[in-house]
């Protein structure tokens, strides 16, 4: 069996049991007074309408929903210009400047190092990590229906919607930056210059931010929130995006700045538009 086949079969069994689990938990109580009644929401019992984790959706209003995030999140210059939001704003740009400033300095070592952990990078190579993050959503959505379960489905649909959410920007980030990736710099040569010198394509070749630790992290969001009553479930989800974009730095795909802001777009985009109660 090949390295990307065997990865594969190990994350979706994996997370068949991360989300079979949960549902069957919740169901417990109910079964013992109604044994015959099918599992219809594994949905935490304790959370209020308010919170992240009673965000619904369908097939139908799936669109719209996509429509007003990209509304939303194009429009947030207008809230910094209202005051609004400029802590965190502040926080992500000062830290990801700061990691720019040290990238020339840190990707010389990765480099130098990149045989010593080849069996890590081949475990988190590319094409693996992209079917390890589309793999959550794809079992959720499966074992959602098996178990007639809506609140399974929604969160599926949920990461799927923030991660096209997290990927328009992460392209259109791209497109404007253009970005070289460390693997376009030779052996022994200056990481410095490296913005609006990489390939014209936001599809290849520009590397800021980075598009697998934005899609990792939107995805482990929405899980984390919409399973918090699981506490192991948060761990294991944002370890999962933690170490997919961690590998993008071994490797050489990317710079940690990139790393950063690709993982910190995931997040805000998924916490604070995707899942925020309408």
């Amino acid at each position: 069996m090949s390295r990307f086949n065997k990865h594969s079969v190990y994350i979706v069994l994996f997370c068949i049991s991360l989300f079979w689990t949960p549902g069957r938990a919740w169901s417990q109580s109910t079964d013992a007074q109604l044994p015959d009644a099918p599992v219809q929401s594994s949905r935490p019992p304790r959370d209020s309408s308010e919170s992240p984790a009673a965000r619904e959706v369908t097939w139908r209003s799936l669109p719209k929903d996509f429509l007003r995030d990209q509304k939303d999140i194009w429009l947030f210059p207008f809230q910094l210009a209202k005051g609004r939001h400029w802590l965190p704003a502040l926080g992500v740009t000062g830290t990801t400047a700061g990691l720019i400033v040290a990238d020339p300095h840190v990707m010389p070592y990765f480099q130098d190092h990149a045989r010593n952990i080849d069996k890590l990078n081949d475990v988190f190579d590319t094409t693996t990590t992209t079917a390890e993050v589309i793999a959550i959503p794809a079992t959720l959505m499966l074992t959602g229906y098996l178990r007639h379960d809506q609140y399974q489905v929604s969160t599926a649909l949920l990461a799927g919607e923030a991660y096209a959410d997290t990927a328009i920007v992460d392209l259109a980030v791209k497109a404007i930056t253009r970005r070289k990736r460390p693997t376009d710099v030779p052996v022994g040569g200056a990481f410095h210059n490296t913005f609006f010198n990489g390939g014209k394509s936001p599809f290849k070749g520009s590397a800021f931010p980075s598009g697998h630790a934005a899609g990792a992290f939107s995805v482990a969001t929405v899980v984390a929130s919409r399973y918090h009553n699981h506490r192991w479930v948060p761990w294991v989800v944002y370890g999962m995006a933690s170490a997919i974009s961690f590998s993008r730095v071994t490797s050489s795909a990317h710079f940690p700045s990139d790393v950063f802001l690709g993982a910190a777009l995931g997040y805000t985009i998924t916490r604070f538009e995707v899942l925020r109660p309408r």
